[in-house]
């Protein structure tokens, strides 16, 4: 099987001319995974919004893991999480400049709050919203290396606290602000405190990365609250720049591929009385990153 690969403007790739109905075969598999070590992020057009096209796409790169809570999977094909307001509101409703918003989730990537984070993931827009619902992605790899060498070496040692964050309005760095309407309706287990290296080896690639996530960081483990807030605050306005950012419009049978440990993603949101539909996969990952903080460690650092 042949496709054709064009670079996107600043960074990742797309996919064009891959044809599911003939199967993927070895040499076809062999060279998507290549790239995807590659570019880190793949957009596929024209895939269509079949759930079978996007588990056999899955496949290719990894282990599709179900979602913990059950009410987020998709009610007929249980490895498929299915991310809608349709009928339901799973998620929190925020008030934007008076706009009542849905699905809005800032820089983060999935996972940053335990030791073992997923490998990838794969969005397939099944129905787009006409107004909002974009989604971007930002390139670790490309941001480090770019980063000033002197900040380089005082991030090189540095632990960052991460803590769940169900409610953005508790957002310590970027903020967006917005009033909260309405509450989660999910279930979330509690989970403990992590310390995760601000810059780490990625272990597929073993090139140069970095856990940031601006939504469930705290602050810097070992450093006082003012000077360590001073140095994430550099961090994050060193890294969140358009050269290292991709911010995709959807269209109707999309798939964008990622990798989870070097790309940060954020989600724009989009009115909520606006339909949007995204089924998505996640790729169990292998690798264990940072630990669970102590209690007393933890106090000391608050």
């Amino acid at each position: 099987m042949t496709f054709r690969t064009e670079r996107l403007k600043t960074i990742g790739a797309q996919v064009a001319g891959l044809n599911l109905d003939q199967g993927i075969d070895d040499d076809t598999q062999a060279a998507l995974r290549t790239l995807w070590d590659d570019v880190g992020m793949i957009l596929f057009r024209n895939i269509g919004t079949d759930p079978a096209r996007l588990l056999q796409l899955s496949r290719v790169f990894g282990e599709p893991e179900r979602h913990p809570i059950p009410d987020f999977r998709h009610p007929e094909e249980p490895d498929l999480i299915l991310l809608t307001n349709k009928g339901r509101l799973q998620g929190p409703v925020y008030a934007y400049d008076g706009v009542h918003t849905y699905g809005r989730i800032p820089w983060h990537t999935d996972l940053a709050f335990t030791t073992k984070p997923n490998a990838g993931a794969l969005l397939n827009m099944v129905e787009k919203a006409q107004i909002g619902g974009r989604t971007a992605w930002l390139d670790t790899e490309a941001a480090y290396a770019a980063l000033d060498p002197a900040l380089k070496q005082r991030i090189a040692d540095k632990e960052l606290r991460f803590e769940f964050c169900a409610d953005l309005s508790g957002m310590k760095f970027q903020n967006p602000g917005g009033v909260r309407i309405s509450k989660t309706k999910a279930n979330f287990p509690d989970f403990p405190p992590i310390a995760r290296p601000i810059v780490w080896t990625h272990p597929t690639t073993g090139r140069t990365i970095m856990n940031v996530c601006p939504l469930n960081v705290r602050d810097v483990v070992g450093m006082s609250a003012a000077e360590g807030d001073a140095l994430i605050e550099e961090l994050i306005s060193a890294i969140d720049r358009p050269e290292f950012i991709y911010e995709h419009d959807w269209a109707e049978g999309d798939i964008i591929l990622w990798d989870n440990y070097r790309m940060m993603h954020r989600a724009e949101g989009h009115p909520v009385d606006l339909i949007r539909a995204v089924h998505r996969t996640t790729l169990k990952g292998d690798a264990a990153v940072g630990r669970v903080m102590s209690q007393e460690s933890t106090a000391t650092a608050a």
